[in-house]
């Protein structure tokens, strides 16, 4: 019976993956500005939805 290798050396590997890509990506992009970011409990662009049958106006 052949025993299977323990899954622990991909999850450590996957893990040690995502922390690079993350010190990457934070040493690559440039700060946030608090002041020109949007609140964080904002929901969507503030622009109004267009170009889509869903966003077409109700016909009565």
């Amino acid at each position: 019976m052949k025993i299977l290798p323990s899954r622990r050396p991909v999850a450590i590997a996957v893990g040690l993956f995502l922390l690079i890509v993350i010190a990457i990506d934070s040493g690559v992009s440039a700060p946030l500005n608090p002041f020109a970011a949007p609140s964080p409990i904002a929901l969507g662009s503030g622009q109004a939805a267009g170009g889509a049958h869903c966003a077409a106006p109700a016909v009565r």
